[in-house]
C-alpha cells in the first residue's frame, strides 16, 4: 500500500471511529452519569496519547503561558464539549447528534468574519443558509411548532449545536498553540488537563458507585471511546494531516453522521426519519458549500494545513 493510501485510510478510519462514538456515547449514559463517563474515557484516552508521545519522542514540558492556555482549552475541550454531547444523548437520538454536530465548519466561517474578517462571497452565505435550514429540520423533526420546543429531544438537538459552536471556538483557539506545538502533544495536553478539571466533579458525586453498575456492553462502549476515539483515532488524524492537504482530509469528516446513523440503526435500533435525513444531508451540503468558497482563503492563511476534528 502507497503511502498516500495508507494515509487516506487512516484518515477514514478516524472519522469511522468518531462517527461510531455517538452511538457508543448514548449507550454508555444509560448506564453512568455524563462525569463518570467522562473520566473512565479520558483515562484510556490519556494513557493512549501519552504512549504516543513518548513513543514521538516529542514528549516536552511546556511554559507557564501556555500551559494558562491549555488549561483553558482543556476545559473546553474535554469538559464542557463532552458534558454538551453527553447530556445532549440521554435526551435525542445519536443520528441526531452527528448531523447537528456537522455544523462545526459554518460555526468556523461565522468566527472567521467577525475575528478574521472574511469576506462572505455568495456561495458560503447560500451555504449557511442551507446549512442552518438543515439543522432547523433536524431539530423540529420537520414540523417547527410550539409542542415541538419543549420536547426533550428538542433540548438534546440544542446542546448538540451548542457543542458544535463550543468546538468551534476550541478550534480557533487552539490555532495559536499550533503553530509552535507538535499537535498530538498539544492534545495529550488537553486531554489529560480537562480529564483532571473533571475529577473534582467525579469526586463530589461520588461517580465511583456507578462503575459497578456498568454492563459488559457499558464497559465495551467506555473501551472503545477512550482507546479508539480519544487516542487512536487523534493519532490517525494527525498522522494524514501530516501529509496530506488539510482540505482533502476534511472531505473524510463528512463520513462520520452516515456512520452514525448506519450503526445507530444496527446497535440501537434507531430509526431515521425522512425528515431528519433531508435535514442532516441539508446540514452536509451546506456545509460543503461554505468549505468549497472558503477553500482557497483558508488555504492562503493556514499554510501549515492543520485542523481539528472532533468526536
Amino acid at each position: 500500500m502507497s503511502d498516500l493510501r495508507l494515509n487516506q485510510l487512516k484518515a477514514l478510519l478516524a472519522a469511522v471511529f468518531w462517527g461510531a462514538s455517538f452511538v457508543a456515547t448514548k449507550a454508555a449514559v444509560q448506564e453512568i452519569s455524563p462525569i463518570t463517563l467522562i473520566v473512565l474515557r479520558f483515562a484510556l484516552g490519556v494513557l493512549v496519547l501519552l504512549f504516543a508521545v513518548v513513543r514521538m519522542r516529542v514528549l516536552k514540558w511546556v511554559g507557564a503561558r501556555d500551559f494558562v492556555l491549555l488549561a483553558i482549552l482543556g476545559a473546553i475541550a474535554i469538559f464542557i464539549h463532552q458534558a454538551l454531547q453527553a447530556t445532549g444523548l440521554m435526551l435525542t437520538t445519536a443520528s441526531s447528534m452527528s448531523w447537528l454536530v456537522a455544523l462545526q465548519p459554518a460555526f468556523t466561517a461565522i468566527l472567521a468574519l467577525f475575528i478574521l474578517h472574511e469576506s462572505f462571497n455568495l456561495g458560503k452565505i447560500f451555504g449557511l443558509v442551507i446549512a442552518f435550514v438543515g439543522a432547523i429540520v433536524v431539530v423540529t423533526r420537520g414540523a417547527p411548532t410550539a409542542d415541538t420546543l419543549h420536547l426533550p429531544s428538542t433540548t438534546g438537538d440544542l446542546l448538540a449545536v451548542a457543542s458544535a459552536l463550543n468546538w468551534t471556538i476550541f478550534t480557533v483557539a487552539s490555532k495559536p498553540l499550533l503553530r509552535r506545538m507538535q499537535p498530538t502533544l498539544m492534545m495529550a495536553y488537553v486531554m489529560f488537563i480537562g480529564w483532571a478539571l473533571t475529577l473534582p466533579f467525579f469526586v463530589v458525586t461520588q461517580g465511583w458507585n456507578q462503575v459497578s453498575h456498568l454492563s459488559m456492553n457499558g464497559w465495551l462502549a467506555v473501551i472503545y471511546l477512550g482507546i479508539f476515539c480519544s487516542g487512536i483515532a487523534y493519532i490517525f488524524w494527525y498522522d494524514a494531516l501530516a501529509h496530506i492537504d488539510a482540505s482533502k482530509v476534511s472531505a473524510f469528516i463528512y463520513v462520520e453522521p452516515i456512520v452514525t446513523v448506519v450503526v445507530a440503526g444496527l446497535l440501537l435500533g434507531e430509526e431515521l426519519s425522512p425528515m431528519s435525513f433531508i435535514g442532516g444531508l441539508a446540514i452536509l451540503l451546506g456545509v460543503y458549500l461554505v468549505n468549497r468558497s472558503g477553500a482557497r482563503l483558508v488555504a492562503a492563511r493556514e499554510p501549515s494545513g492543520v485542523s481539528i476534528a472532533s468526536d
